[in-house]
C-alpha cells in the first residue's frame, strides 16, 4: 500500500488518504492483538458494508496475523451459523446496527460481537509481527456441489498472486478512479476491485449498495476511469437509461464513453448485452473468468480483441490446459474439456475439509468443473460439469444448499432446484416441487417462507408444482427433465 497523501477511499462525504488509511488499519491491528504478538492465524469475520471500517478491518486483521472472513451482510441466520461455526470464528466485527439481531447466534456460538470503534479504541502499543507470504490469510465462502457452502483458503501469496497478474493484465495505474459497489464477501470486490486499486495506488469509491441514479450521476460527471460489474448490473443499467430524457441518456454514456476500460465478470455475458453496451457507450466489454478457489485465470486482452461469448485466454502468471475424461491434455482446437489451473494464484484448501480438497485437485491442477473449448485462441465456456451450479447475478449458487433449505418447508415432499436462462440474472433459481398430500403453496407463499431463512438472491424466482419428480432407474433427479416443465 502506498504512503501518501493521495486519496485511498471515498466514502461518502468522506476522503482518506493512503497515509491516514494505513494508520487507521495499523491501529486496528493494534487493537486486535491487545497483549500478543500476533494472532496466529485467528480466525476473525466481517459483517460489514462497502465502507471506511470494512477496508480498515480486513487490512488490520491481516497486519495482526489473523485470518479475515468477509460474510455477505445479507445472510440469513442459518447461514451465518454454518460460516461461524465451521470456521470457529472466535470475533465477529459488526456494524452497530447489526448487532442487536446478532449478540444471540454469538453468545451460541461463543463470538466476541465487536464494532470496528471498539477495537480502534483499545489498541495498544504492541509492535506489529511480520507475517509470512505463505500463511493463510482469508476465506471466502463458495457454494459448489455439496449440501453446504466450503471455506476456501487463501494464502497472502494467493491475494498477492492474483492481485500481481490483474495488475499487470489490466495495466492498472495510480491515476484510476473507480466505484466499488459489488459484495465484500466475494473475490469479485474484494481482489478484483478493492485490492488491485489499493496495490496500484488507486482511488476507490466505496457504495454500500448499488445506487444506479447516484452511479451514474458521478459516471456523466467523469469520475471514473475504471468500471467493473456483473452482467446484471449493465442489464439495470441499460433499463435505467431508458427512463431518461435523450440528453440525461447521452450525458451518462459520454461518461462511460471516456473511460479506459469496462470490465464484465462473475457470469457469462450475452452476446446480445455486449453489442447493446458496446453501441450505447463505444466500450468494448472486456469479459473474464474466475473462480473463488483460483482468482482469474482467463481474459479477454486489454491491448487487442476483445471477443463476444468468449472469456479470453490464460492470464500472466495462470497456467491453464483443457482436460479429457482421462485425465489427458486436450492439444487441439474445438475440442471440449474440463478447465484446469496451476500457479500461485490458487487457493490451500477447503477450510477443515481434506477430502473436499484432495478430490479438487488432478497430478497438481485444480479442476474447475467448468467445460470450455478454445477456438482460434480463445476459450469460450460450454457449461459446467456439475449441473448443481447455478450463476445468478453474478454468484455461484449451490441447488443442493437450496434444496435443502425449501425441504424442512412442512408442505413440500420432494424438490429439484435448476438455473434457467435469463436476461437479467444470467440465470434464474427455479424450483420443481412435490408437495404433501393435501397441502398446497404458491409462489407467492413460498418467497415470504424463504425470507429470513436464506439469501434473497437463493430464493426462486419460478415454481412448478408437480405431481412427482422425474427420475432414472436409479432413483436420482433427471433435472434436465425439468426444464421442459417451466
Amino acid at each position: 500500500m502506498n504512503q501518501d497523501d493521495r486519496i485511498a477511499l471515498v466514502d461518502g462525504d468522506g476522503q482518506y488518504s493512503y497515509t491516514e488509511l494505513t494508520a487507521r488499519s495499523d491501529r486496528f491491528a493494534r487493537g486486535l492483538l491487545g497483549s500478543k504478538a500476533d494472532l496466529d492465524e485467528e480466525r476473525i469475520a466481517l459483517l460489514l458494508p462497502a465502507s471506511l471500517d470494512y477496508v480498515t478491518a480486513l487490512q488490520g486483521v491481516w497486519r495482526a496475523g489473523g485470518i479475515a472472513i468477509p460474510l455477505n451482510t445479507s445472510a440469513a441466520g442459518p447461514e451465518l451459523e454454518h460460516y461461524l461455526g465451521s470456521t470457529a470464528v472466535t470475533r465477529l466485527i459488526a456494524t452497530r446496527e447489526q448487532q442487536r439481531a446478532l449478540r444471540a447466534l454469538c453468545q451460541q456460538l461463543n463470538v466476541a460481537l465487536l464494532a470496528v470503534d471498539d477495537i480502534l479504541a483499545g489498541h495498544a502499543a504492541a509492535a506489529l509481527p511480520e507475517v509470512d507470504a505463505g500463511r493463510r490469510a482469508m476465506i471466502l465462502f463458495t457454494s459448489g456441489t455439496t449440501s453446504k457452502p466450503k471455506g476456501v483458503v487463501l494464502t497472502h501469496n494467493a491475494i498477492r498472486a492474483q492481485v500481481a497478474t490483474l495488475v499487470d493484465a489490466w495495466e492498472w495505474r495510480d491515476s484510476d478512479v473507480i466505484p466499488l459497489f459489488l459484495p465484500l464477501h466475494h473475490i469479485h470486490g474484494i481482489i478484483n476491485v478493492l485490492s488491485c486499486a489499493l496495490h496500484s495506488g488507486a482511488t476507490v469509491h466505496l457504495m454500500p449498495r448499488l445506487d444506479i441514479p447516484a452511479l451514474c450521476a458521478e459516471v456523466a460527471a467523469g469520475t471514473f476511469s475504471l468500471f467493473m460489474a456483473v452482467p446484471t448490473v449493465y442489464v439495470k443499467l441499460i433499463d435505467y437509461f431508458g427512463t431518461l430524457t435523450a440528453a440525461g441518456q447521452q450525458a451518462i454514456c459520454d461518461g462511460f464513453a471516456r473511460m479506459r476500460l469496462n470490465v464484465s465478470g462473475s457470469a457469462a455475458c450475452p452476446v446480445k448485452l455486449f453489442q447493446q453496451w458496446q453501441a450505447l457507450t463505444g466500450q468494448v466489454l472486456l469479459e473474464r473468468y474466475g473462480m473463488t478457489e483460483i482468482g482469474m485465470a482467463l481474459s479477454n486482452p486489454y491491448r487487442g480483441e476483445r471477443r463476444a461469448g468468449y472469456v479470453g485466454q490464460p492470464l500472466p502468471g495462470v497456467a491453464v490446459n483443457l482436460f479429457d475424461e482421462d485425465d489427458k491434455v486436450i492439444a487441439s482446437e474445438a475440442t471440449p474439456g474440463e478447465i484446469r489451473i496451476q500457479g500461485d494464484t490458487v487457493f490451500l484448501e477447503y477450510w477443515g475439509n481434506a477430502a473436499a480438497t484432495r478430490d479438487s485437485f488432478r497430478n497438481g491442477w485444480f479442476c474447475s468443473g467448468d467445460v470450455a473449448v478454445i477456438e482460434d485462441g480463445y476459450y469460450r465456456i460450454m457449461g459446467r460439469s456439475s449441473v448443481d451450479i447455478i450463476k445468478s447475478g453474478g454468484y455461484k449458487l449451490s441447488a443442493l444448499e437450496i434444496e435443502g433449505v425449501l425441504l424442512t418447508h412442512e408442505a413440500i415432499r420432494e424438490v429439484a432446484v435448476i438455473g434457467l436462462p435469463d436476461a437479467t440474472w444470467g440465470e434464474a433459481v427455479a424450483a420443481a416441487i412435490a408437495l404433501r398430500e393435501g397441502a398446497v403453496l404458491d409462489h407467492a407463499e413460498l418467497k415470504q417462507w424463504c425470507a429470513g431463512r436464506m439469501s434473497a438472491y437463493k430464493i426462486p424466482k419460478h415454481l412448478r408444482i408437480l405431481d412427482a419428480l422425474p427420475r432414472n432407474a436409479m432413483g436420482k433427479v433427471t433435472k434436465p427433465d425439468l426444464r421442459a416443465h417451466f
